[in-house]
């Protein structure tokens, strides 16, 4: 068994650029113990907590669209949506190591999961 350290997301809105630009699929990969812990020394995040998450989804969001790069500006200019859908999406993966959600079908009460991916936007 070979162990998934990368994970395709499409986000509901998508980041729009400075060109007008929307780019809505990218990659995520697996965090480690330094990428949550490294964060904490940024004197951003220790002026404000909130912005850990800012830093932490900046290092583990390896593309977005045709980004050539992902930084924090990056990550402080998507919608709230957007940011929400990351915030879960980081969480699943890296505490269940897959981006799958346990789905019932409401007609036939099947149990079935879904990737999270292939719910992301239009």
């Amino acid at each position: 068994m070979t162990l998934r350290t990368e994970f395709p997301f499409s986000l509901p809105r998508g980041y729009l650029d400075v060109e007008g630009n929307i780019h809505r699929d990218g990659v995520m990969r697996l965090s480690t113990a330094y990428d949550e812990i490294a964060p904490m020394k940024d004197p951003r995040v220790q002026a404000n907590p909130g912005y850990l998450v800012v830093i932490l989804l900046s290092r583990v969001i390896t593309r977005l669209g045709d980004l050539e790069q992902i930084n924090p500006k990056v990550i402080e200019g998507l919608f709230s949506a957007d940011l929400a859908y990351l915030q879960d999406f980081y969480r699943r993966v890296n505490e269940n190591g897959h981006d799958r959600l346990p789905v019932t079908c409401p007609h036939c009460d099947s149990k079935f999961e879904v990737e999270l991916a292939s719910l992301g936007g239009p």
